[in-house]
């Protein structure tokens, strides 16, 4: 990842190109004292130097892909970061916030870099990144049933970590081994384990963050306020998170997973249709997720067909799953043939469609993805989709952009019933039957191709807003999207403007998000297109 010749920090200016022929002298002059500046804050010239990566550094554009997920950002009118810094200490983090605030550049935080947006690792003005990739180790404590996770790991090294310690721990996230965990927690986190114990922000226990000021934070000294705004509220916006701790959890020595599939043409659309007021309700230890896609007819050569994929956890025995689904969704036919009983750590290797079946666990703590080139949507659904326009939605699945479409429906109830909706800022809790998940993806990156793909997606998104939540349609902040609406380039947004995006993320709770940052960041130093805004203009 580094250059493997380190370069002295007061000899990088002079390495730096941002066309500042363009931009004029004094550009450059801020870049060069800049860097300068983050020579006398660290207090380790030669140390910082290594993790340092300006535009001409040959490593640079490496460092600045390898952890890049939506190529949609990456292209020759992408703005490039002035510098990234991929900080191995705090001190590191704490003279690049002051050393931006001097001389006033942005800030971009990237963990696993999966912001949908890009909004870690792009910027409309002159910013830095600081990289987090360089802190990310994990110390398990299986008897206490506790984890410090540094923000730069992700959730893939966790799960390995706790299963070298524990067969019968583990913990609610997602599904995606290399999503960060920085990101993933503090946008309130969801997966397979949700319906029984919540979100992976509702297991955070501490913190470590470094705020505005530079000052290095834990959960007693950042106050009560700060603590809860950054377990779901998107912590980017209040300061940058070193570490996390959170609750481990215990499950079952032997879980059982299947996964079965219906076409339009084995009932898929009733069962689509009773899923929605099964899976929500029934018992807490069974996670039955939806997918939705366009395939090849087995039955008519040259068509295509709507599959829905059931994929299921359950917290025990196949036998024990068996009767459960024969008495609650006896229509979806599962027998004992369809089940698979496995551990906990081998589920995590079981849900993600690109793990090899006879990949051997290390797999987990492979960093490198691919870059896809996609948009994405989410919604919320308080009240069951009826047939009829579950069957205008298939028709959607045959339109020109829909190759590569998928639509994922995510069933809540269980735990996420009890927790109250002011618990986090997360406040999608009761009364929410499912998430669903939109995503389109294209093969190539040309403005006008992306704008079709990008319209197809809205015009999806408008024909599914009868089913949908209402005043305000949620949305989830982990998908990003900016087609809600965005702040000013500048450091002050009104209420009005940000409440188009924060109301659909946040709910009720985005007055108590203002208010915390107006507290800790008042001049809207942590800022990018749907941060929470400060309402001071100081």
């Amino acid at each position: 990842m580094k250059s493997n010749i380190p370069i002295p920090l007061l000899f990088l200016s002079i390495l730096f190109s941002f066309s500042w022929a363009a931009l004029g002298l004094t550009h450059q002059q801020q870049h060069n004292s800049f860097l300068q500046c983050l020579n006398r804050h660290s207090g380790d010239a030669n140390s910082i130097s290594t993790v340092i990566y300006t535009q001409t550094n040959s490593s640079f554009s490496s460092v600045l892909e390898f952890s890049l997920r939506n190529a949609r950002f990456s292209t020759p009118n992408t703005l490039k970061p002035l510098v990234i810094v991929t900080p191995s200490h705090v001190s590191y983090i704490q003279a690049t916030i002051n050393c931006s605030r001097t001389h006033g550049l942005q800030i971009r935080i990237r963990s696993g870099g999966h912001d949908y947006e890009g909004l870690s690792y792009v910027s409309q003005v002159p910013f830095v990144i600081i990289d987090l990739i360089n802190l990310r180790s994990i110390d398990v404590d299986a008897e206490n049933k506790t984890a410090w996770i540094q923000a730069g790991a992700t959730i893939g090294e966790l799960y390995y970590r706790i299963a070298e310690k524990s067969s019968t721990l583990a913990f609610p996230a997602g599904i995606c081994p290399i999503v960060g965990v920085g990101g993933h927690f503090s946008g309130g986190g969801y997966g397979m384990l949700m319906r029984k114990y919540g979100l992976a922000a509702d297991q955070i226990i501490d913190a470590q963050l470094v705020d505005v000021n530079g000052k290095f934070l834990d959960k007693n000294s950042m106050g009560e306020d700060l603590f809860w705004a950054i377990r779901g509220g998107g912590a980017a916006s209040f300061g940058v998170v070193v570490a996390w701790k959170v609750k481990l959890v215990p499950v079952p020595s032997t879980l059982t997973v299947f996964t079965v599939n219906r076409t339009l043409k084995e009932n898929g659309t009733m069962l689509v249709h009773k899923w929605q007021s099964v899976a929500p309700k029934i018992h807490e230890d069974l996670y039955i997720r939806l997918f939705l896609r366009a395939v090849n007819s087995s039955q008519q050569e040259g068509k295509r067909t709507i599959q829905a994929s059931f994929v299921s956890l359950y917290l025990g025995r196949a036998d024990e799953l068996v009767d459960l689904m024969q008495e609650s969704f006896p229509e979806l036919g599962i027998v004992k043939e369809d089940c698979i009983e496995m551990s906990w750590i081998q589920s995590i290797m079981y849900f993600p469609s690109d793990i090899p079946e006879d990949a051997p666990l290390e797999i987990l703590l492979n960093r490198t993805g691919s870059a896809g080139i996609f948009k994405g949507k989410s919604d919320y659904v308080t009240q069951t989709i009826p047939e009829t326009a579950l069957e205008g939605l298939w028709q959607r699945f045959y339109e020109d952009e829909t190759e590569s479409l998928e639509i994922l429906f995510s069933p809540y109830g269980g735990n996420m019933d009890d927790i109250p909706e002011t618990e986090t800022p997360y406040s999608h809790r009761a009364g929410i039957l499912f998430n669903i998940h939109y995503v389109v993806g294209w093969s190539e990156e040309d403005a006008s191709e992306s704008q079709r793909y990008i319209n197809f997606m809205r015009r999806l998104y408008r024909y599914m807003e009868p089913y949908v939540s209402k005043s305000p349609r949620r949305a989830y902040m982990n998908y990003r999207d900016l087609d809600l609406g965005t702040n000013n380039n500048g450091p002050y947004t009104s209420y009005k403007q940000a409440s188009k995006w924060g109301l659909p993320y946040f709910d009720k709770n985005f007055n108590r998000l203002i208010h915390v940052k107006t507290l800790v960041d008042p001049t809207n130093f942590f800022r990018h297109q749907q941060s929470i805004p400060s309402l001071s203009r100081g």
